[in-house]
C-alpha cells in the first residue's frame, strides 16, 4: 500500500474492531435451535429485510404485558376506575414512545454498524486485492473445496467488484447484504402501532364500561394467547404451546405487579 493509501485514523480504528465486531455478528446468528434436514418446515413469506416485523411482534407483546401488570398493579393498589385509566393511558403514551425512539436509535446505530464495516472491506478491496483474494481462498479451503479449486472460485468471484464485495461481506463478515441493513424508521414506527394496539387492549374494559380488572385480565389473557398463537405460524412452533407460554409469560408479570401493589394499598381515589 502506496503513502495516499494509507489508512485514515478511523480507518484503523475499524480495522481493529472487525474481528470482534463479525464475531459478535457469527455469534448472534448461530443462537438457534438444531435444524432437522427432514422435518417439514413451511416456507417463510413476506417481507424480513426492514427489521419491522421483530419490531412489531415485540411491541404487541411488551405492549399487553407491560400495561396489563401496570393496570394489576394500580388496581391491587385500591385506586379507582378513573386513576386506573389515567395510569393505563400514561402507560401506553410513555411505552409506546419509549418503544420507537429505542428501536430507531438501536436499528439506526446497527445500520451504520454494517455500513461502517461494508465501507472498511470495500476500500481493502480496492487497496489491497490481493490480501483479499488470499483471504476470499482461505475461507473457501476451510469449507472443504481443495487449494486450487479453492483458488478458482476466489479468482471468478473477485473479477467482478459488486460480486466481491457481496461475497466478502457475506463470507468474511457474517454479513448477507440481501437481507437489507434494516430501517430505523420501518422498525419505529412497527413498534410504536403495535405497542399501542397491545397497551390498549387491557384498557378496553375501563374505556366502554365501568371497567373491571377481571375483564381487563381476561381480555389480555385471549390476548396474549392469540398473539403467541399467531406468531407459531412463523415459527412452526405448535399453535397450543407457543400460545400457552405467552399467556403464561404476561400471567406471571401481571401477578407480580397485582402482589407489589397489594402491598403499598393508598386507597387512591379520581
Amino acid at each position: 500500500m502506496s503513502d495516499t493509501e494509507k489508512l485514515s485514523a478511523e480507518d484503523e480504528r475499524t480495522k481493529e474492531m472487525v474481528p470482534a465486531l463479525t464475531g459478535a455478528i457469527r455469534r448472534l446468528r448461530q443462537r438457534v435451535e438444531p435444524f432437522d434436514p427432514h422435518a417439514r418446515h413451511p416456507e417463510p413469506t413476506g417481507n424480513f429485510k426492514s427489521g419491522a416485523l421483530r419490531a412489531a411482534i415485540f411491541g404487541v407483546n411488551d405492549g399487553l404485558v407491560s400495561n396489563l401488570s401496570l393496570i394489576m398493579g394500580v388496581t391491587a393498589a385500591g385506586a379507582s376506575n378513573r386513576v386506573i385509566l389515567l395510569a393505563g393511558i400514561a402507560g401506553l403514551l410513555a411505552g409506546a414512545f419509549s418503544m420507537g425512539a429505542g428501536e430507531y436509535i438501536s436499528m439506526r446505530v446497527q445500520r451504520e454498524v454494517f455500513e461502517r464495516l461494508l465501507q472498511f472491506e470495500a476500500h481493502e478491496l480496492a487497496t489491497t486485492p490481493e490480501a483479499e483474494l488470499h483471504e476470499l481462498t482461505d475461507i473457501f479451503h476451510r469449507k472443504g473445496l481443495s487449494p486450487d479449486l479453492a483458488v478458482r472460485v476466489a479468482e471468478e468471484l473477485s473479477k467482478d467488484p459488486d460480486v466481491a464485495l457481496e461475497t466478502h461481506a457475506r463470507e468474511e463478515l457474517g454479513l448477507d447484504p440481501d437481507e437489507g441493513l434494516g430501517s430505523p424508521w420501518g422498525a419505529a414506527l412497527a413498534s410504536f402501532a403495535t405497542f399501542c394496539f397491545g397497551a390498549l387492549v387491557p384498557l378496553v374494559p375501563f374505556l366502554v364500561a365501568t371497567g373491571g380488572a377481571l375483564a381487563s385480565a381476561v381480555l389480555s389473557g385471549l390476548a396474549l394467547f392469540g398473539v403467541g398463537g399467531a406468531a407459531s405460524a412463523l415459527t412452526a412452533r405448535p399453535l397450543l404451546f407457543a400460545g400457552l407460554r405467552q399467556l403464561a409469560i404476561g400471567a406471571a408479570a401481571a401477578a407480580v405487579t397485582y402482589g407489589v401493589g397489594s402491598l403499598f394499598h393508598v386507597n387512591a381515589v379520581g
